[in-house]
């Protein structure tokens, strides 16, 4: 398969230089259905060649299994790479639907170590703090983060999902380099305190779900029209009358892309891209797919420039999405700044 070399940019203010899109690789093992391990797989050597070198895991992704999953490849390519993954959703995997948050420094060094393991590196170079526990207070969790950085665990740290001044205080404490929280056109409750907090702070933000969760490409229009075991069956904005509400809000998307001769996705991403000039900071989004073809779409969007009028005809389009994003919001901080 034959893909462009993506621009670079750095990852933080001292950060290594990397693609300009990531690959969330979370759905090749849980969440979204099946999953043709070959093709996924395949999918991380293609990005490689694409010029994608961020790839992005969690523990909580598989109970682990994600980890196991890449670990291979990243160490195959362990100087071609900047590996990312995170700690702090807890789950039990004799209870799937179980979520809790840990922020305590004894089972960050815990964590820590046993990603280290799955993964077979001895080293991090991102490591995120998935969600934030507030009864532990940041000079807590990131202190212990920091700890890691001292004793060679860790390269760079990260957090996710908070709000800005959340973001300014983790900074002070030790220098932050990424910022994940979930940002698309659908998605943009980032844009009150997160995104000018990380552009003051010179903290790139690496935006998950740039695709609405694969709803922005047109793909699915309503949950029942899933895999039964698939996660998404269970979030507000794709189930009843809120799917069909926000179905509707893709025809602007269609309008470009129809004009352009582009896929949804394309120009999804391309919006999520331009938000960098926009705001004045790095943003490297980090879709997830599993499959070649959709990697090199994907990919094809870093290049792609909206003009100003198709971003007007996008500027409404969040404000008007039906539902929350989770089924239990208590899971993030941002929306309840």
């Amino acid at each position: 398969m034959t893909v462009p070399t993506l621009p670079t940019v750095r990852l933080g203010a001292d950060g290594p230089s990397v693609g300009v899109q990531g690959l969330g690789c979370m759905g090749m093992s849980e969440f979204y259905g099946p999953t043709d391990r070959t093709e996924a797989l395949a999918t991380l050597d293609a990005a490689l060649e694409a010029g994608v070198t961020l790839f992005d895991t969690a523990d909580a992704y598989g109970f682990g299994r994600n980890e196991e999953l890449i670990g291979p490849f990243i160490r195959a390519n362990r100087d071609k790479v900047v590996l990312a993954t995170k700690f702090a959703l807890e789950r039990k995997e004799e209870d799937p639907s179980y979520r809790g948050i840990r922020n305590d420094p004894a089972y960050i060094r815990a964590a820590a170590d046993a990603s280290l393991r799955r993964l077979g590196v001895d080293e991090i170079d991102l490591y995120y703090m998935h969600r934030r526990d507030p009864a532990v207070p940041l000079a807590e969790s990131v202190g212990a983060m920091a700890e890691l950085v001292r004793a060679g665990k860790v390269r760079r740290l990260g957090l996710s999902e908070v709000t800005g001044a959340e973001l300014r205080e983790a900074h002070a404490i030790h220098p932050i380099a990424a910022l994940q929280s979930e940002w698309s056109v659908f998605a943009r409750d980032v844009e009150r305190t997160a995104v000018p907090a990380a552009a003051e702070l010179g903290v790139a933000f690496v935006p998950y779900s740039p695709l609405g969760r694969g709803f922005l490409t047109g793909s699915f229009q309503a949950a029942e029209q899933l895999a039964a075991d698939d996660v998404r069956r269970t979030q507000p904005r794709f189930t009843g009358a809120n799917a069909a509400a926000n179905a509707e809000l893709l025809a602007p998307l269609r309008e470009i892309a129809t004009a352009r001769g582009v896929t949804l996705a394309q120009v999804a991403l391309a919006w999520v891209h331009q938000r960098a000039e926009v705001h004045g900071l790095t943003v490297v989004p980090i879709p997830g797919t599993r499959k070649r073809s959709r990697l090199a779409e994907n990919t094809a969007a870093a290049t792609l420039r909206l003009t100003a009028g198709e971003l007007a005809l996008l500027e409404p389009v969040a404000g008007e999405v039906a539902g929350d994003r989770y089924p239990d919001m208590r899971l993030t901080q941002v929306g309840r700044e």
